[in-house]
């Protein structure tokens, strides 16, 4: 505008009308998938080529071994998860143009594993956010150019490895390189009495165990801090005394940031697409934690056109805010941890082997009996989404999507096709029940799930 401000109609999108932004949550593979699943999966493949724009979370380190000249951190975000050289442009093959890279993976093999992904991924013509040399690198939004308009892409993680965390340089200390993290605190609320009972234990511990200021602080604040965590009472009426809350309080600076580059990246390009990468409250939570639906909001308001939660590796449900979607988690597409290949040192430490057994029969025992043993981590949707012009929701399509749960063999385990017949009513039953806090309103017919708009706009 002729005053030097920007014109109110910044936030909204300039994309061709009928948009369409095909979702999918982690991609977690070992290796090239693409000729596969066009012999077996062509009806799941063609979704994905036929959007606008398809993202997904690459969680991953993606190297070629025999010229690395990096390793295997010390610490992992779980395990050291890795895929050759090839993935990269196998994803561009299957459809995939953009890809979230803050999370909690994304320095299992160092900075020299997460430069190696960054560079294959660029070379493949896959636009990636999330990290960088620097903070300031990390934070910025990245932009894809279609016939349909140009896309923008902000990537962050609430969770994240202490190491992968990107800094700006200051002076003469250089810059970090990492991920786009935003840092939370939790706090852990308990009945009163309860609370009385955890003081207890802390100030019968020896004495020195806890700093002055820890306890300066706890005695203004009303709060027990105990190992590292910090309860607080619980307001209002407690009708189970063992009920316990977790409470989250997210960085002011980071959140600020953030929005910030969410907000520029709406300001120079036609629709943004803003992601996280979140864990907490556990993986095992339907629920996402209380910081994740207001902190996707405010991205809302400060220009994103879509939401797209993923991490804890299962659905978490879906709201619409402002005619925009936001995508509490979408669960995994990829979920090929059966078939990481080389393991390291680190893996067999966790958790040991038996005797006599394979690389492959160590990896199925350890998801059997461990975390991932259950349907639903193995099962999920492709979200197709249609925008008018200014980038307000038109229609939303949820695909069930199947990862090989109940198949004969392990090998095929965690390789996504199409839900049909009860799994694909199973999903969407869950999904809806999940989106239904949210006020949203899913119908399943001929097992595809839609969401119907009515006016929805705040």
């Amino acid at each position: 505008m002729r005053d030097g401000t920007l014109s109110p109609a910044w936030r909204d999108a300039g994309v061709r009308d009928g948009f369409t932004l095909a979702a999918v949550g982690d991609l977690v593979l070992d290796d090239a998938l693409a000729p596969l699943l066009e012999a077996r999966s062509p009806d799941l493949l063609a979704l994905l080529r036929s959007a606008d724009v398809t993202f997904g979370n690459f969680e991953s380190t993606a190297v070629d071994l025999a010229g690395f000249g990096g390793w295997p951190e010390a610490e992992s975000g779980g395990s050291w998860l890795i895929s050759t050289a090839r993935v990269p442009a196998d994803l561009r093959r299957i459809g995939f143009d953009l890809v979230a890279r803050a999370n909690n993976h994304t320095t299992d093999w160092g900075v020299a594993g997460m430069r190696s992904t960054d560079r294959l991924l660029t070379e493949a013509g896959i636009v990636h956010a999330g990290t960088g040399e620097t903070l300031a690198d990390a934070r910025a939004p990245r932009f894809l150019t279609t016939p349909a308009g140009r896309v923008s892409l902000v990537s962050a993680a609430s969770r994240f490895e202490a190491m992968s965390r990107a800094a700006d340089p200051l002076g003469r200390v250089p810059g970090r390189p990492g991920v786009n993290a935003l840092r939370t605190t939790r706090h852990v609320a308990v009945p009163a009495a309860r609370l009385r009972e955890l003081a207890l234990v802390r100030d019968g511990l020896p004495p020195g165990s806890v700093r002055a200021s820890v306890l300066a602080a706890d005695d203004r604040d009303g709060t027990v801090t105990l190992f590292g965590t910090r309860y607080t009472a619980k307001s209002g009426p407690e009708p189970h005394t063992d009920d316990v809350e977790f409470r989250f309080t997210v960085h002011e600076g980071d959140r600020r940031e953030i929005l910030r580059s969410v907000r520029q990246a709406k300001q120079t390009s036609d629709f943004t697409i803003a992601t996280m990468h979140t864990h907490e409250p556990g993986n095992y939570s339907r629920q996402p934690p209380d910081f994740f639906p207001e902190f996707a909001r405010e991205a809302v308001d400060n220009g994103a056109d879509a939401f797209i939660g993923h991490g804890p590796h299962q659905l978490r449900g879906i709201e619409i805010y402002q005619g925009r979607p936001i995508f509490h988690s979408l669960g995994n597409f990829f979920f090929m941890e059966n078939t990481q290949q080389p393991l390291t040192p680190g893996a067999f430490d966790k958790d040991p082997t038996q005797p006599g057994e394979t690389e492959a029969e160590f990896l199925e025992r350890k998801r059997v009996h461990g975390v991932f043993g259950e349907q639903l981590w193995y099962e999920s949707v492709v979200a197709v989404s249609r925008h008018a012009a200014d980038g307000t929701l038109l229609a939303l399509d949820l695909h069930p999507v199947e990862l090989h749960w109940s198949g004969p063999r392990d090998a095929d385990r965690g390789i996504p096709r199409l839900a049909s017949g009860p799994d694909a009513n199973r999903i969407l039953h869950r999904l809806r029940e999940l989106s239904a806090p949210f006020g949203t309103e899913i119908t399943v017919e001929e097992g595809v799930g839609h969401i119907r708009l009515r006016c929805q706009i705040q």
